[in-house]
C-alpha cells in the first residue's frame, strides 16, 4: 500500500524586496523542517519530489540528506502564481487568498486562477505517480497548491475550508492504491499518524 505524503514548507524569511519564489526558510521554519525527521513515516520514504522554489527545496534537502535520497525537482509544482501582486502584507494577502479560493474560475488581481493551479499540481503528481513502483513518496511544496491537490484527491470542490493551518509546515497522507485520504493536514513538528 504505497502512501503519498504532501508536505508544505514551514515558515519563511519574508523579504518584500526579494521575489517570493526565492524566499528561504526562517530559523523557525528550518527547525520545524528538521522536526519532520521525527515523524514515524519518514523512514518508509523512497522518493522525494519537490517544487523548485527555494523554501521547498530547503525543506526537501533536509529530508534528502537524512534519507540519502536524491530530490526530483518538478518546476511546475510551484505555488500558485502571484507575481502580478508580488509581496502583499498579511491582512491583504489573506483577503486576496480568500477570493482566490472562492472564485476559482477567475483571476483575482492577476493571480493564476485556482482551477488552473489545481490542474497543474494534479497533473504533476499524476505524472510522477505513473512512474512510482509501489514506494512511499513525499512531495514537498506549498500550501495553496497543496490545498488544491488535497481537495482534488478527496473529491471536493475548490474552497478554502480545507486549507492547511496558518504558518505552513503541515502534511497530509493519501493511500495511492485505495485512492483515499488517510488523514488531513497535521503539523510536521508534532507526532502524527503513520
Amino acid at each position: 500500500m504505497p502512501i503519498l505524503y504532501y508536505v508544505t514548507h514551514p515558515q519563511v524569511q519574508v523579504d518584500a524586496k526579494v521575489p517570493v519564489p526565492e524566499w528561504g526558510l526562517s530559523d523557525i521554519g528550518r527547525a520545524r523542517a528538521f522536526a519532520i525527521l521525527d515523524q514515524p513515516w519518514v523512514g518508509s520514504i523512497r522518493r522525494i519530489v519537490s517544487s523548485a522554489e527555494r523554501k521547498a527545496m530547503e525543506t526537501a534537502e533536509i529530508l534528502a540528506t537524512h534519507l540519502r535520497l536524491a530530490i526530483e525537482v518538478r518546476e511546475r509544482m510551484h505555488e500558485n502564481d502571484r507575481s502580478a501582486t508580488g509581496f502583499l502584507p498579511p491582512p491583504e494577502f489573506e483577503a486576496v487568498a480568500d477570493q482566490f479560493f472562492s472564485n476559482p474560475h477567475e483571476s483575482v488581481r492577476g493571480w493564476e486562477r485556482a482551477i488552473d493551479a489545481q490542474h497543474r499540481i494534479v497533473s504533476e503528481v499524476d505524472t510522477v505517480l505513473r512512474t512510482n513502483d509501489a514506494d512511499d513518496i513525499v512531495f514537498v511544496g506549498h500550501g495553496g497548491v497543496g490545498t488544491l491537490l488535497f481537495l482534488s484527491l478527496s473529491g471536493r470542490e475548490i474552497s478554502r475550508e480545507a486549507d492547511q493551518p496558518a504558518g505552513g509546515g503541515n502534511y497530509f497522507a493519501y493511500d495511492i492504491g485505495a485512492r483515499r485520504i488517510l488523514h488531513g493536514w497535521q503539523p510536521v513538528d508534532r507526532p502524527g499518524q503513520p
